[in-house]
């Protein structure tokens, strides 16, 4: 399994929290969602951060089973979409927004 994730570096614009919000969950989750050979989309919302560290306030995760299936969610007519969409969440943002590919292995914790 991969995960492909998406990480907004930086900062929502003083204000306008309800608004990005909104419009994670209006406009872009359900393009996300369509993602074809998505197993699992998911937003990871930041409630807290040590001292110093990076700001995420967003990061999307997608789960593929394949770098191919990324490979073609990527190629997609809706990830052009959701681009062109994510237009109007950067308006409401200060930072970068980069992409990462993660291949996932499992761990069950120990038990006592």
């Amino acid at each position: 399994m991969f995960k492909r994730l998406a990480f907004f570096d930086g900062a929502i614009t003083v204000g306008r929290e309800k608004e990005f919000d909104a419009y994670i969950e209006e406009r872009l989750v359900p393009l996300w969602t369509r993602f074809p050979g998505a197993l699992r989309v998911e937003t990871l919302r930041e409630v807290a951060a040590e001292d110093g560290s990076h700001r995420y306030p967003l990061v999307l995760e997608v789960t593929y089973r394949s770098r191919s299936s990324i490979e073609e969610a990527l190629a997609s007519k809706v990830r052009f979409e959701s681009r062109e969409a994510t237009k109007g969440l950067l308006t409401m943002f200060e930072g970068r927004v980069f992409h990462v590919v993660y291949r996932l292995a499992d761990h069950a914790p120990a038990t006592v």
